[in-house]
């Protein structure tokens, strides 16, 4: 009997010229409990090493310099006089395991590893192995048992007995079964005298021509491999499968031939089920990638035959990410399981659907006409989706993108046709999801310079193409340059200067930003090195990290190695990271952060206000700066809910105890109302577009040059804001109000209107009714919540005073007046409206206090 001992305890030798693959083999082997591995890369020596210690199995690899596994195996064959030959040979080319059979390879495993298979076919040839040695003690016992007559060859049968696999004793004179151990009675249902009785093709050992040759002594010397697989009949008419292994072996002056079945059902179940995973998607149950591309294939050459048209839809569920964020992973994979059964439910039976991963799906639909079926389909799977979906109580709702690419218009291979319905289906993305697009050249042509623009990264990266710009920061207290925003700019050849925003994409989807990452940190270090050591002096400098960066690079690494590479003060970097950096992982972030704050790295978070990040999070992670988002900067002396939303922001990052910067700062207007408002920093166009270092440094040291810009003083004076498109009216009003000595304003729109009320702290405001573009009413209701405080007046001669009342009822406006107007009334009711002003917002601003009166100025009573 071959216990498990026996074959953990075999000689195995692993013969391999690459390294890796043998400390694999070593690996899988030791750490199942075989104990004697013994492995070299030298194919030369395996012969002397087999002759030496005589291995039970040797793992060979067929391609190997010097000395290929054929060769190996010539070698090794004198030494097996019985033409068995204990090799395994591991090969990643199919044609050449029949040829390894051929050369007296008893089986092979294909690269690269399944473990699973390895492990099988390797005890199964050790049992083999093993039992090849026990038949040939058993041929000497069965001798023996011939001379010493019942009692010895009842000793024999006690041995067989002791296996469970099923064995068979056959004269090969009269071709009739002479003996069988009880794992054969057990195995086919009989009882032994029954089993003595039949004939062995009965019960299907084999047929007659199949015995015969099995029996042949000319086989003997011919060496052929003797492990087959095939199936049993019991007694019940079930049929068992078995691998039979066979051997010849004389016994005096007759020769037997043995049959050695083992039971591999439970194997073939499982080689069946692996089949199945290797084919079908195991979630939905649908073909995979592999067997979809298969499929694609067949129904392609099918379709050259019939002149059929066939049609790849590539699906891609929008916004999955989210619900499945949301749900949480096990119901996102119940959503994906009953969109497949809804998807099945769309096509006809002889078309195909799988999924090709994640949230991609696709179809294969066979045309004998026009595009029409393909558009009718792509819609029936967008109606599919709007019923919403049950997730365990609760209500999902999808949509879909949609690519479809034609066979043969598109292209005549499946790759081609499905990366093509592929780009399509991003189009559709693009164009606002829920929709679907057809493959166009003009779309293969964006393909093609994507891969272009790919390679040119990669060179780019090789070949120090690119360079930093610096964007300065300026503080909104002093004047002076803060520090700067590090941009990755490329010198593309032939192209010329290259902005991020059109090729950071592709690096982000690459991952080459990890790479290029790592560069701009150390390029960044390096230019603070330089300036430091320069008239330029200590210059922060801030660097943008993405999500990929963090996630997937050593970031903490990589900044410690850049500045003790440049000898810098840490202090002087800054990193910027978005929302969704932070939160991909917040417990690492949280860690990492804190190690680079020790350092002494300031932190700051990106386009603060466009994420998701939870604010019960962002006060655990040690963030030094907000960066407002360029959408909120852009009209904040305009929109009130983007000017909320800043000092929103800028409010709770004070009582945070952080900084706060807004970037996009483009105009005088944006800079006056953001420093109002108390906010930190700025960057932007109305400063500084982003410029090479040398420049920069030539700013700083122009800025250092300038006197601090001081506190601009005007919210001490009585401010009157006239705003009319009539530049007659202006100057009427303007000459009216001069006399009592108000510092006026005029705009002619409501758009110079917000930029003079963000420039100028304003009282009063005086504005007419009919504008175009905007009313007064309409105007003045956005001044209220922009400033709250101002006196707002309409003036107008129009007539509609709807409008008017309801503005005063809901408070936007103060006091209303009719054109024409009385001079002296107007004059009063605005000196009222200051004195209201003065009255409503306390003796802080009242001018009245000589503290806050400039020399000369007296308020006209």
């Amino acid at each position: 009997m071959i216990s498990l001992d026996d074959i953990h305890n075999a000689a195995i030798l692993v013969v391999d010229d690459q390294l890796v693959n043998v400390q694999l083999l070593e690996y899988l082997l030791t750490t199942t409990g075989y104990t004697n591995v013994s492995s070299t890369t030298d194919p030369r020596g395996v012969a002397a090493m087999h002759l030496k210690h005589r291995y039970d199995l040797i793992i060979l690899d067929l391609h190997m310099p010097g000395m290929n596994g054929f060769q190996v195996m010539e070698a090794l064959a004198p030494m097996e006089t019985e033409a068995y030959l204990p090799v395994l040979v591991v090969t990643a080319e199919p044609d050449k395991k029949l040829a390894a059979l051929d050369a007296g390879a008893r089986d092979f495993v294909g690269k690269p590893f399944d473990p699973v298979e390895v492990l099988t076919r390797i005890r199964n040839m050790l049992e083999v192995r093993l039992l090849h040695r026990e038949s040939k003690s058993y041929g000497t016992l069965l001798e023996q048992t011939v001379r010493e007559r019942t009692a010895e060859l009842q000793r024999f049968r006690s041995a067989m007995d002791a296996t469970d696999d099923a064995i068979f004793l056959i004269d090969t004179g009269s071709m009739r079964v002479v003996d069988v151990n009880d794992g054969a009675c057990r195995m086919l249902g009989y009882q032994r005298d029954a089993l003595l009785r039949l004939d062995p093709t009965v019960f299907g050992l084999a047929g007659p021509g199949q015995l015969a040759r099995q029996a042949d002594p000319e086989r003997d010397a011919a060496r052929y491999p003797d492990l087959v697989e095939d199936q049993l009949t019991r007694a019940d008419l079930r049929e068992v499968a078995v691998e039979i292994y066979w051997q010849t072996q004389a016994v005096g002056s007759t020769r037997m031939l043995i049959a050695v079945a083992r039971d591999i059902s439970e194997r073939l179940a499982a080689r069946q089920r692996l089949a199945h995973l290797a084919s079908y998607d195991s979630l939905t149950g649908l073909p995979n990638r592999t067997l979809f591309y298969q499929t694609l294939r067949e129904a392609i050459e099918l379709a050259q035959d019939k002149q059929w048209r066939i049609v790849v839809l590539f699906i891609a569920l929008d916004r999955f990410k989210t619900v499945n964020d949301s749900l949480g992973s096990a119901l996102g994979d119940e959503l994906l399981r009953q969109f497949s059964t809804r998807l099945v439910q769309c096509v006809r039976i002889r078309d195909t659907v799988g999924r090709l991963g994640g949230d991609e799906f696709a179809l294969i639909l066979t045309m004998t006409r026009n595009q029409q079926d393909a558009v009718n389909v792509a819609n029936e799977v967008r109606d599919t989706l709007r019923a919403p979906f049950d997730l365990q109580g609760k209500q999902a709702g999808l949509t879909a993108s949609i690519g479809i690419a034609m066979y043969p218009d598109d292209a005549l291979d499946p790759e081609t046709l499905i990366k093509y319905a592929d780009t399509a289906m991003g189009r559709a993305k693009e164009a606002g999801r829920d929709g679907y697009r057809f493959f166009t050249a003009g779309m293969n042509v964006q393909v093609l310079e994507r891969l272009d623009l790919e390679l040119a990264l990669r060179h780019a990266l090789e070949h120090g193409e690119f360079l930093l710009y610096f964007q300065p920061k300026v503080n909104l207290r002093t004047g002076r340059i803060s520090g700067a925003e590090a941009l990755l700019r490329w010198n593309r050849p032939g192209y010329g200067l290259v902005f991020p925003a059109e090729f950071v994409p592709v690096m982000e989807e690459t991952g080459l930003i990890v790479r290029v990452g790592g560069w701009v940190i150390d390029e960044a270090c390096r230019q603070i090195a330089l300036w430091s050591a320069s008239e330029v002096g200590d210059v922060r400098v801030a660097v943008n990290v993405s999500s990929r960066q963090f996630v997937e690079g050593d970031l903490e690494g990589e900044i410690r190695a850049a500045v003790g590479r440049h000898g810098i003060d840490a202090a002087l970097l800054e990193l910027e990271l978005t929302e969704s950096a932070l939160m991909s992982n917040a417990e690492h972030t949280i860690a990492v952060l804190g190690n680079l704050k020790q350092l002494g790295i300031t932190i700051a978070i990106d386009d603060f206000g466009t994420g998701y990040s939870s604010l019960a999070y962002l006060k655990r992670f040690p963030i030094d700066k907000l960066k407002i988002d360029i959408a909120f900067v852009r009209d904040v002396t305009v929109n009130p809910d983007d000017a909320a939303i800043a000092l929103a922001i800028i409010g709770m990052a004070h009582s945070l105890h952080m900084q706060v910067i807004a970037e996009g700062v483009e105009t005088p207007a944006q800079m006056a109302y953001l420093r109002r408002h108390r906010c930190d920093e700025v960057q932007g166009f109305h400063f500084s577009r982003p410029l090479p270092a040398a420049e920069f440094g030539e700013m700083v040291l122009a800025n250092l040059a300038q006197p601090s810009e001081p506190e601009s003083p005007d919210n001490h004076r009585q401010t009157l804001l006239i705003v009319d498109d009539d530049v007659n009216v202006l100057s009427s009003l303007h000459r009216l109000f001069k006399r009592d000595n108000y510092r006026i304003l005029t705009a002619v729109s409501p758009g110079e209107g917000f930029e003079l009320l963000a420039l100028h702290t304003v009282q009063v405001i005086v504005c007419d009714q009919r504008m175009p573009g905007m009313s007064g009413t309409e105007f003045l209701s956005k001044v209220k919540e922009l400033y709250p405080d101002t006196i707002r007046i309409i003036l107008s001669g129009y007539t509609g005073l709807e409008a008017v009342l309801d503005s005063i009822n809901r408070g936007a406006i103060y006091r209303f007046y009719t054109k024409p107007w009385d001079e002296t009334q107007l004059r009063d009711n605005v000196r009222l409206a200051f004195h209201h002003y003065w009255l409503m917002n306390g003796p802080k601003d009242d001018p009245h206090n000589a503290h806050f009166v400039e020399a000369g100025q007296v308020e006209a009573e």
